[in-house]
């Protein structure tokens, strides 16, 4: 299946990895000497897997983080990681770190949009947008808008930015994204954070390539990481997330739930692997471009659905974006 402006086709290359697939074997056996990363949630899950992986293939990567301690206390030893202060739900902080980074006039090869919060009560940034989708959303978008220069000065980045499945249960709502005029629940409100990470890589794509810039989204599995944090043992219990003893650990592995190196795999093959060059635009998962599906109610189903890639609400939704951060993205 393949879309209007959108130059690759949505379906399996046939990558010969699979669930069971780590992230450093996604790597590809490369050598990322010279190569420089940032990766937003770089110290925690998914995240902290792929900044270790990335950075003992020789990257360099800087890890934005809110808590600065924290961040150091758990990536600060780590050979090639620097950690910077960044708060995905403030302008301000967003455009400081996007800054402090232009003003070392490097190149930025690969951008992981990793960071997240899910199923939170309401809060809102101080601009009136709701907290998910202000941080998974609204703060990436901003963020990759401020670092365009860098990344189109590396001549062939890739920008690879989270998603998740869960989203099958929610649609945009270009018309009410925050939660004005309807009532909050946040379930829909993360799914909608995530349709729109899908989006935002459809349009990315389709705007950037031609600077060599290539955008995937991923969906990295269900794991019990620290995204989870705001959920009750009930809630992870329907999710099957709670073993036979009660504990938050997931009770098998399928093609849907894996450990942390099982779920940060994908992440990393869409950032640096070879296989995909030339490509971009697509939804992938299990370290392959994930194949379209007609049944889009199970969270759980392997498989992509066709709103979270379709180009004209990416397009509609681009436009909102730059609205609600207040600034047009620059390309």
């Amino acid at each position: 299946m393949t879309y209007a402006n959108h130059s690759t086709k949505q379906e399996s290359i046939h990558s010969g990895f699979g669930p069971r697939t780590t992230a450093t074997e996604a790597l590809g056996g490369q050598d990322l000497t010279g190569k420089i990363a940032i990766i937003t949630g770089g110290y925690s899950g998914l995240g902290l897997e792929a900044t270790k992986v990335l950075a003992k293939a020789g990257a360099t990567v800087i890890v934005p983080a809110r808590s600065l301690e924290r961040a150091h206390s758990i990536v600060g030893a780590i050979p090639g990681v620097k950690v910077e202060s960044l708060d995905l739900m403030s302008r301000d902080s967003i455009d400081a770190f996007a800054q402090r980074f232009l003003a070392s006039n490097r190149p930025l090869h690969i951008l992981i949009n990793a960071a997240a919060i899910m199923a939170v009560p309401l809060v809102r940034d101080s601009y009136g947008n709701e907290s998910q989708f202000s941080t998974n959303h609204l703060g990436h978008f901003q963020l990759t808008a401020r670092l365009w220069p860098a990344l189109k000065k590396a001549e062939n980045a890739r920008i690879v930015t989270v998603t998740s499945r869960i989203a099958k249960l929610s649609e945009i709502d270009l018309e009410d994204p925050n939660f004005e005029h309807q009532e909050y629940e946040k379930w829909t409100a993360y799914g909608r954070s995530k349709i729109a990470n899908a989006l935002f890589t459809v349009e990315m794509d389709n705007k950037g390539k031609g600077d060599g810039v290539r955008a995937f989204t991923v969906h990295p599995g269900t794991i019990i990481t620290d995204l989870a944090r705001n959920l009750s043992d009930d809630e992870l219990g329907a999710m099957g997330a709670l073993n036979e003893k009660g504990e938050r650990a997931l009770p098998e592995f399928n093609d849907e739930f894996k450990n942390i190196e099982e779920g940060a795999a994908s992440i990393v093959w869409c950032a640096v692997n070879r296989q995909l060059d030339g490509l971009g635009g697509v939804y992938c998962e299990n370290s392959d471009i994930a194949e379209v599906v007609a049944d889009d109610t199970n969270p759980f189903q392997p498989g992509l659905y066709k709103r979270a890639v379709d180009p004209d609400l990416a397009a509609k939704l681009w436009v909102l974006s730059e609205n609600l951060i207040g600034f047009k993205f620059n390309l």
